[in-house]
């Protein structure tokens, strides 16, 4: 092992606290705490790494988050309170991939309470952060012809909010 500046470092291979790799960083008007908390109770393997607060001492007022470090099923993400000039567009959005239908309907009741829901499986929750719930199998229904009739899939996705597994599978599996 030989010692690095971020850390120790083992010859040959990279350890995490080396690997300075992309991290999703979400600036809230405000509510951060509030926001995170949140996001990690809806998650397996989710946990609140880190919370700062401001003292009031420069632009954020007392009590802001000024970094929290969270992650939700493993992966990190950071966020902080980052006042009226902060906000969300709907361009950029958290997506979660669910196996079973009642996953999405569990997740997709918990974020839009507060919240709106949006076409095509994607919703807005009560912090204005953009979401996607969709199936895992909305990939293959979509992007693999061969097997079965994306076309209708899609058709039937565009006339949905909240997507259903059974209402896609049946349109992928229909002939015309």
């Amino acid at each position: 092992m030989a010692q690095a500046a971020g850390g120790t470092m083992a010859i040959g291979k990279q350890t995490k606290a080396d690997v300075a790799g992309p991290t999703v960083c979400v600036a809230f008007r405000e509510h951060a705490e509030e926001a995170v908390t949140f996001y990690v109770s809806l998650f397996p393997n989710s946990q609140i790494l880190h919370l700062v607060r401001s003292e009031g001492q420069g632009p954020m007022p007392k009590g802001a988050v000024i970094h929290a470090g969270f992650e939700l099923d493993g992966r990190e993400f950071v966020a902080f309170d980052g006042g009226p000039t902060f906000s969300f567009a709907e361009g950029t959005s958290m997506m979660v991939t669910c196996e079973a239908q009642d996953e999405i309907d569990e997740l997709w009741a918990k974020l839009t309470d507060g919240g709106e829901e949006g076409p095509c499986g994607w919703l807005k929750d009560r912090f204005g952060v953009s979401w996607q719930i969709i199936p895992a199998q909305l990939g293959q229904m979509l992007g693999d012809p061969m097997a079965g009739n994306s076309a209708k899939a899609t058709e039937a996705m565009m006339k949905m909010r909240k997507l259903d597994i059974a209402t896609l599978e049946r349109a992928y599996r229909s002939q015309s």
